[in-house]
């Protein structure tokens, strides 16, 4: 299960941590205390990985010592509101230029710094480590086209509204800013994604 990665891909407003009772199924246990985090536009899911850890172990620290004194019983969960996060394949890394581009702003976030979204590049595949959509300007170039070169990032036409590559790196290679990866190659008019 990957439910921090699924979180940002939702485009859920929070997500949080429980301290719960351990049973034998998948986060089954009753809830002695949760605690809500906001999900703020522009973090990774590796951020949200390190403030959901520092919360929870806060969280742990303050309710602990009311368990054990017997002074705090869990509360069983109610399974109306449970959501489930399935486990990450490859084809969820694959950038689909047709969709929105608040939507693979959502992708490249949550797969930062693993496993990291990728689009295809002519023969090789350009991972994309940090992206920011438009959703104000809009293309009429076909999805994946890169529409233009800036040293803010690379603008590539979406299904809705376009995405700015701000971070990116080719195979071998280490993420680049896009001011970087430009001085020695240009990409405007390609289509990424392509085969």
């Amino acid at each position: 299960a990957a439910p921090i990665h699924w979180s940002l891909l939702s485009g859920d407003a929070e997500t949080g941590v429980s301290i719960m009772r351990m049973e034998a199924g998948l986060d089954t246990g009753p809830v002695f205390t949760q605690a809500a985090c906001p999900i703020l536009r522009g973090i990774t899911g590796g951020e949200l990985h390190d403030g959901l850890a520092m919360l929870g172990a806060m969280l742990l620290q303050a309710t602990l010592p009311e368990i054990v004194a017997g002074r705090l019983a869990p509360q069983p969960q109610n399974d109306a509101l449970a959501t489930y996060a399935p486990k990450l394949n490859k084809a969820d890394l694959e950038l689909d230029w047709n969709r929105s581009a608040l939507e693979l702003e959502r992708q490249v976030l949550a797969f930062n710094p693993w496993p990291v979204a990728h689009t295809r590049l002519r023969d090789s595949m350009l991972r994309i480590w940090r992206a920011a959509a438009d959703e104000e300007e809009s293309a009429t170039a076909p999805p994946g086209t890169v529409l233009r070169e800036e040293p803010s990032g690379i603008v590539v036409a979406t299904g809705s509204g376009v995405l700015r590559l701000t971070e990116v790196q080719l195979p071998g290679g280490k993420p680049l800013p896009v001011d970087a990866f430009l001085n020695a190659r240009r990409l405007a008019g390609q289509r990424l994604g392509a085969a």
